[in-house]
Parts: C-alpha cells; sequence; structure tokens
C-alpha cells in the first residue's frame, strides 16, 4: 500500500493566478485541472478535494480519467495516485451537514466510473477528512453511515419482490471507506492519541490495516501563536507515536502547513528544514503559494525531495514546560491580536480572494470569534499583518524568558531561522507593533535583515489606512506578496 507524502491543498494562500485559471478565484473546472497539474507535472501523489464550503462535485473522478485519458492509463486513480475528500463536520457545521451525505454517495458512483474505465475493480476514492474531530465517535458514525447506509442499502429489498437494490442498479463499493481525523485545536490535538486509541477500541471488529491522522498547523497559529503551534504538534506527533508502538497499529501523521512562517514555512527552498522540524511527519501538504509562486521545476524537485525522505521516530519534549509555555505565549499573542482587531479586519477587505468559497462556520480559526471579537481566516489574518508590516510570527516575542528562548533553541529546531524569515518583512513603523514588541525585536533579533523594497510598499500601505483613506489597496497588497511568494 503506498502512502503519499505530498498532498497537493486547495488553500488560497498564493499570489499568482495559474496558468490554466479562468480566473483569479479558482473553482469549478479549474480545480480539475488543478488536481491533473498537481499530479502530472508537479510530482504531488496526492490531492485533496474540498468538499467544504462550496458547491460538490461529485464526478470528478469521471472528469479526470475522461479529460485526462493518457495519464490515468498509466497512473491509476487510487493505486498510483490518490483522491482524498474532506467533508464537512456534521457536529460544527451544521448548515453543510447534509452535504457529507451527498459526498460519501458519491463514492460508490466513482468507483463505478474507474471501474469502467480501468475494466477492473478499482477504488478511486477510499478515504476522507473529518476537520475540526473532537470524538472518535464522531469518526465511527461516518465510517458505520457509509458501510451501512451508502453501501449497505444495496441488500435491501424492494416493498413488492424479492429484488435487492443491487440487483436494479448495482453494486456498491468500496465497501468501507477511511476516515482520517483532522485535529485543529489545542485540547483535541493534545487528545489526539487518546482519540484514535478510543476509536480503535469500538472499531475492534473492523479491519484497520493502518490509520492516516491530520494535524492542523495554521489554525492552531491562528488560535494561539507560532510557538504554540509548533510545541502542540510536536506534542502531539510524539504522543502518536507512542500509541504507534503500544497498539502495534502503523500511524501515518499528515501536517497541514503553508508557505508563510507562521502557517509552517514549508517552501521549495524550505523542504529539508521542514522535515527536520517534524520528522515523524508521513504526509506534508503542498498549498497553493508553493504551487504557483515559484518556477515549476523547483517545485517539482521540492516534492521530489519530500517524497523521497526518510520518515524518522517523533521528537522527544519536555511537556511540562511546552505546556507552561504555550498557555503564557499564548495569552500574549492573543492580546495582540485582539489589540490590533480594528485595523486587521479593515486591512483584510483588501486582501484579494484566490478561491471561491462560502465561509466555513464553527471553528475559531474558521469564522473568528475570539472574546466577542471578530477576525478574518487563517490566511486573510496572515496577509494582512504582513500587508501592515508586522507579520503575526512576532506576536507574543515579548514574554520570552532567557529559559524559554533556551527551551526553544533545543526544542523547536528552526526557531530563530523562522522569526528571521518574518523579520524581513518587518516595518518599524507598522502601528500593530507595540513598544515592548518592538523593544523585544531589538533585543533578540538586533541582526534581522530587511526587504526593502518590501517595507516600503508596506509604508504606503500604512500611511493610506491610518490616514482612513478608502481607496482600495488590493494592488499594493500584492506587491507585498510578490515579495514573500506567498499572500498569507
Amino acid at each position: 500500500m503506498l502512502i503519499p507524502k505530498t498532498m497537493s491543498t486547495q488553500h488560497p494562500d498564493n499570489v499568482n493566478v495559474p496558468f490554466f485559471s479562468t480566473s483569479p478565484e479558482l473553482g469549478g473546472e479549474d480545480e480539475i485541472q488543478e488536481a491533473f497539474y498537481a499530479y502530472s507535472h508537479l510530482h504531488c501523489v496526492e490531492q485533496m478535494w474540498d468538499a467544504e464550503g462550496k458547491e460538490v462535485d461529485n464526478y470528478v473522478v469521471r472528469k479526470l480519467l475522461t479529460k485526462y485519458e493518457s495519464f490515468f492509463k498509466k497512473r491509476t486513480l487510487g493505486t498510483d495516485v490518490f483522491l482524498t475528500l474532506r467533508v464537512p463536520n456534521p457536529n460544527v457545521e451544521k448548515t453543510e451537514a447534509k452535504v457529507l451525505l451527498e459526498t460519501l454517495e458519491g463514492i460508490p458512483r466513482s468507483f463505478d466510473a474507474a471501474k469502467l474505465f480501468y475494466n477492473k475493480d478499482q477504488a478511486p476514492i477510499f478515504e476522507v477528512i473529518l476537520p475540526m474531530c473532537e470524538s472518535a465517535q464522531a469518526l465511527k458514525h461516518i465510517y458505520d453511515y457509509y458501510k451501512d447506509f451508502v453501501v449497505g442499502k444495496q441488500y435491501e429489498l424492494f416493498s413488492d419482490s424479492s429484488m435487492k437494490i443491487a440487483d436494479w442498479i448495482g453494486e456498491f463499493k468500496p465497501a468501507t471507506i477511511n476516515v482520517i481525523p483532522l485535529f485543529e485545536d489545542k485540547e483535541n490535538m493534545l487528545n489526539a492519541a487518546s482519540i484514535l486509541k478510543e476509536y480503535f477500541t469500538i472499531q475492534k471488529d473492523e479491519n484497520i490495516p493502518y490509520q492516516r491522522v491530520f494535524l492542523a498547523r495554521s489554525d492552531p497559529a491562528m488560535n494561539y501563536g507560532l510557538i504554540s503551534a509548533v510545541l502542540l504538534n510536536k506534542i502531539a506527533l510524539k504522543r502518536l507515536d507512542d500509541l504507534q508502538e503500544s497498539l502495534n497499529i502503523s500511524l501515518y501523521p499528515i501536517l497541514g502547513v503553508g508557505s508563510a512562517p507562521f502557517r509552517g514555512n514549508l517552501r521549495p527552498d524550505t523542504v529539508a528544514r521542514v522535515a527536520r522540524e517534524y520528522p515523524s511527519v508521513y504526509t506534508f501538504t503542498i498549498q497553493s503559494a508553493f504551487k504557483y509562486d515559484y518556477e515549476p521545476d523547483q517545485v517539482r524537485s521540492a516534492i521530489d525531495e519530500l517524497e523521497a525522505r526518510q520518515v524518522l521516530p517523533a521528537q522527544v519534549i519536555d511537556e511540562t514546560y511546552a505546556l507552561d509555555l504555550i498557555d503564557r505565549y499564548a495569552q500574549a499573542y492573543s492580546k495582540n491580536a485582539l489589540s490590533n482587531a480594528d485595523i486587521i479586519n479593515k486591512m483584510a477587505k483588501s486582501i484579494p480572494s484566490r478561491r471561491k468559497r462560502k465561509l466555513h462556520t464553527g471553528l475559531f480559526g474558521y469564522a473568528r470569534n475570539m472574546e466577542g471579537v471578530s477576525l478574518p481566516r487563517a490566511i486573510s489574518f496572515t496577509a494582512a499583518l504582513y500587508s501592515l508590516g508586522c507579520p503575526p510570527e512576532l506576536f507574543g516575542l515579548e514574554v520570552l524568558t532567557k529559559d524559554d528562548l533556551d527551551f526553544l533553541k533545543h526544542n523547536y529546531v528552526n526557531f530563530e531561522a523562522d522569526i528571521l524569515d518574518a523579520l524581513k518583512f518587518y516595518n518599524p513603523k507598522s502601528p500593530c507593533v507595540s513598544k515592548a514588541l518592538a523593544n523585544a525585536i531589538d533585543h533578540h533579533f538586533p541582526n534581522y535583515e530587511s526587504d526593502r523594497d518590501h517595507q516600503k510598499i508596506t509604508s504606503f500601505i500604512i500611511k493610506a489606512i491610518t490616514a482612513k483613506q478608502s481607496s482600495d489597496l488590493s494592488e499594493l497588497v500584492l506587491q507585498a506578496a510578490q515579495r514573500r511568494h506567498f499572500l498569507g
């Protein structure tokens, strides 16, 4: 069984519009072509297909196979390359709940399309990602619904005859699907291993040869700050490693990283160092900025490197110190975010959209509400602060002690490199930087390098927005983002 080490996603953090797109906002048929481009040109082994917050395309498999026949005759979908569905969580996204059922019903239809194409039984889709996972029961509900109601109905008899539904319209396959939990907030990331252990217990009668598990990186940063997000992931990954050893079940962690340091700092030129930061992660996400804001040859080479790398045991970390630091740092981060909410929200109106999406609801990191204050979603939040010359990676640095910095030096391998990457785009004139934060930056990172062109652009933005000018700043936002190679 091939487990992909790279997963192309639809996260809209890109500056440049891909050449095949019919509009700056990707959607519809553009995303079909995007999946093919990720497989065929960029060498991604897996494409996430997001069924959240948009019109569901249940014919994606048929469209891929018919439009790109020669490629998929050579590379079998579901064996050589993979399509994995991200479905709404009905416990959180109530207005999208029935989209889950619609998406699951499309899996057997995709199987039929692949069987006709390959002339054999071939499951092109057999895994789904459940976001905002909070319990083992949430996983089991999706597993059982698919097995008992999507596939199970084929055994039902018509009331007026002995004919089964399967006799009428054919068999429903695959018989079961794998459900991948996506853990996105502090409590559930820390409980990820316990939730999976419970899931294995209640699924004891099912054959589970392996389990993939997805850890978020952007929303924890948005919720608790950069340092907290990194430490939470490290704790969760070590606990998952321990669970794998104790139960002798192979676990394959996925980490959802973007190109901004705040959201993971995974770029074509940083793959080796990000892999060192998270040695036990099996699959890294390849988001839109990674794919479209660098030269294709560089992107391909970086993806090949990620696919070829060796996965190692998780890093051992002092949980007691880490959790204390997370709490202290998160408070300072939140204080910075809240005090700048008005200008962040104002700036976010000028952040260009890159995907046709409705607003997700529910989790703090989606439609954000912190202590009654609304904030944008992660990519717009990050883009807004970078455009204002204040990378969000900087929030909270003012509370770090010498012991904290020593701890981070040994446990957050790329801490200094990530902060220095962010500081390239720092503007000391930013209205979002408190005096205490500015002093901390000067004290801890006195020799940081600055991108002067980016600083000039953000100075124009700062001047315009603080003068309450109503002009659209989107063009300046894009100019600054071009310097960074990511939008947010």
